[in-house]
């Protein structure tokens, strides 16, 4: 018997690292050849790199695969509100800073939800380093508003500062927590409970409910930077892939359909899943991602 029949497929392990940044011990995961195209991947809320343990190797034996936690996330360090301004600009500065102490040169940003909040930020700022995107439920437009939670989100925006603080306070439970993995997938079993678990627990750090909601009242701001975003399409043209679960409660299907007003090619999939459909479409997410990627780089794209 060949005795490689038994032996189990070589899965590309991640390295886990620390990089200081302005200060601040910014963890990440790392995986793949360092001379492959680069592909940084930014979490979004509540969650952390954790999010991509699966799909890093399954494209970290061709690509360079760096995904940080951002500032008051995961590992990474969690400076009181008071001492860091918890903005999305200020973050998108913070992410901005991290690839320069990396050398991170031309590269692909894969973005879910907060990621592309502060991803659309840094493509803004860098055009040329930008190969490609990919947005996992990333939203630049505001047909995304059309989801269910909104309704009452918006209002909190409408309210004075300390009103809104509380009732946004109300997204930092460990229902609201689970519901953000669970709602609008189809099998809510397929979705792991480490992973609403750890968010959870992480966010009850000493503090971390006044990052959040500083970062929750911020999102307001996106309204105004939409415009600016999809400019930056129009004028650059970068390939798109929006991979996205189709019952999103925070942000719409639409939103994703949206993307070819300004970028005409951009490829729409969408997953019958909720906000964290790599959660349950792990493989297909994985798969259409790296198509897509392959794609690009067999043309020279990606360079």
């Amino acid at each position: 018997m060949d005795k490689s029949v038994l032996r189990p497929r070589q899965i590309p392990s991640a390295a886990y690292r620390y990089a200081e940044v302005d200060g601040h011990r910014i963890f990440y995961r790392e995986a793949g050849p360092a001379d492959g195209p680069t592909i940084f991947m930014l979490h979004g809320f509540p969650s952390s790199s954790f999010m991509f343990r699966d799909l890093i190797p399954a494209l970290a034996d061709k690509y360079h695969v760096i995904a940080p936690d951002m500032l008051g996330y995961g590992f990474s360090d969690t400076p009181s509100h008071t001492d860091y301004t918890y903005t999305f600009d200020n973050l998108a500065r913070t992410m901005l800073a991290f690839t320069k102490v990396l050398g991170i040169g031309r590269h692909v940003l894969y973005l879910h939800d907060y990621g592309a909040t502060v991803g659309f930020r840094m493509a803004m700022q860098q055009p040329e380093k930008v190969t490609a995107i990919v947005s996992q439920n990333g939203c630049a437009y505001e047909e995304g508003f059309a989801a269910p939670e909104w309704e009452w989100a918006l209002s909190a925006y409408r309210e004075k500062s300390h009103e809104a603080r509380e009732i946004f306070r109300k997204t930092l439970t460990a229902e609201f927590t689970k519901y953000q993995y669970c709602e609008g997938v189809a099998d809510s079993m397929r979705i792991p409970p480490e992973t609403y678990t750890l968010d959870y627990a992480l966010m009850q750090r000493p503090g971390n409910d006044e990052i959040q909601i500083d970062l929750l009242i911020d999102f307001g701001s996106e309204l105004d930077a939409y415009p600016r975003y999809q400019a930056y399409f129009r004028q650059y043209q970068p390939p798109l892939l929006a991979v996205w679960g189709a019952n999103d409660p925070w942000f719409h299907k639409s939103a994703a359909e949206a993307f070819k007003r300004d970028l005409p090619d951009a490829e729409i999939r969408l997953f019958e899943s909720g906000h964290f459909a790599l959660e349950s479409h792990p493989i297909e997410i994985a798969d259409e991602t790296r198509r897509f990627l392959d794609r690009l780089s067999a043309d020279n794209k990606l360079i």
